[in-house]
């Protein structure tokens, strides 16, 4: 039997943090989709008479040193961030969800085997693991997705084992094995749904360590490679030029904020503890 969360006894500040998450995100989502459409300018077009030209109607973050439009790179980079973060989070859960789910309904030996080689994975951290990963099949998106999304599978394994360990002597489990239900389907049909809570509240914290990862691997120069815009790329292009060009700087910087603060927000909004929700 699936067991719907009740949002309706979540406390009141935890509306608030969904509310305001929700407005943030939403505007972030916007401006990345306008950036798709039509964006202002073209993200890697140049244009060296406007080098470094300051804040104006035409140019809002004004011009980097090559003459681009700061802004259009900024939503453009987002853009990229939200596809490479996405990217991360659902190789994470789905690698996460059959690992933890095996590991934490059969248990015995399996859960040993898996939970160790999972243990010895989660002990490098994952930036360095996905610094590995793409050194050694190379840069660019794709890898860097991929090397993300594999870095991020023990954390979101652990997870799942959890809340598998805790739903699978359930009166709803139980009543289902009486009934002839097999393994498969007490997995994705009774115990997977229970967990979507836990899981969705997960994925945007994990969304944002994915945004904070990708923005540091361009930030060293392994992830997104030019002329792509990249968020972290553009701040580190934009440390040597802090004076001449602080908005240079301010631009990817606020972007980033704005969509860590937003999915955090709802994140903690949907959140549960003990007395946050219940079910029915």
């Amino acid at each position: 039997m699936i067991r719907l969360f009740h949002f309706k006894n979540i406390p009141e500040n935890k509306r608030y943090y969904r509310i305001i998450g929700c407005v943030l995100t939403a505007a972030v989502l916007i401006l990345i989709i306008v950036g798709q459409v039509c964006p202002p300018y073209s993200p890697t077009e140049m244009n060296t008479a406007d080098k470094f030209a300051g804040a104006s109607i035409y140019h809002i973050f004004g011009t980097d040193n090559f003459g681009r439009d700061v802004f259009s790179r900024v939503i453009a980079g987002a853009g990229t961030t939200l596809l490479i973060a996405a990217g991360t989070v659902l190789i994470g859960l789905a690698g996460g969800i059959v690992i933890g789910s095996i590991a934490g309904y059969f248990g015995g030996p399996a859960d040993e085997i898996l939970m160790r080689i999972n243990d010895t994975i989660y002990a490098f951290p994952s930036i360095l693991l996905a610094l590995i990963i793409v050194s050694l099949f190379g840069s660019g998106t794709v890898n860097l997705i991929w090397a993300l999304g594999i870095a991020f599978i023990p954390s979101f394994t652990r997870l799942v084992r959890g809340e598998f360990l805790r739903c699978r002597q359930s009166d709803f489990v139980l009543r289902a094995k009486l009934e002839g239900a097999g393994a498969l389907r007490i997995i994705f049909f009774e115990i997977l749904p229970n967990t979507v809570p836990v899981l969705v509240s997960s994925a945007l914290i994990g969304f944002n360590n994915a945004v904070l990862a990708e923005a540091g691997l361009s930030y060293l120069g392994i992830g997104v490679q030019p002329p792509a815009p990249s968020l972290g790329r553009m701040l580190s292009e934009a440390q040597g030029y802090l004076v001449k060009a602080p908005l240079y700087s301010l631009g990817p910087g606020l972007m980033i904020i704005l969509m860590i603060l937003g999915f955090s927000l709802l994140g903690e909004g949907l959140s549960t503890d003990s007395d946050a929700g219940k079910f029915f």
